[in-house]
């Protein structure tokens, strides 16, 4: 076969279509924390419809129910564990370093 027409052909290979996140039986509210947790990164960003493959309908669903446990503190705004330890390391760097300088 010529290169040419190897370009325009598709390729037999098959592929395992992915389950949809949301089954048909969950219900997306802001006490599912299960549910809700799935659609929220390490820093507490609500993920894309792209990253989630939600659809339209379920994706605002989902938003609506996180900023929701939100407000009514079942989740944070913000995930500041790593900064938290971040933050530790360098003040007891710091506080070392003050005690060297005094001798």
């Amino acid at each position: 076969m010529e290169k040419s027409k190897r370009l325009f052909l598709k390729s037999k290979r098959s592929f395992r279509r992915r389950l949809p996140p949301i089954q048909s039986g969950d219900r997306i509210d802001y006490k599912n924390m299960g549910l809700i947790s799935r659609f929220i990164s390490e820093q507490g960003k609500i993920l894309s419809r792209r990253v989630n493959r939600l659809t339209l309908k379920q994706q605002r669903l989902i938003t609506i129910a996180i900023k929701q446990a939100r407000i009514l503190s079942s989740l944070p705004f913000l995930n500041n564990e790593k900064q938290f330890e971040k933050s530790e390391s360098t003040a007891r760097t710091t506080t070392l370093r003050k005690k060297k300088n005094r001798n």
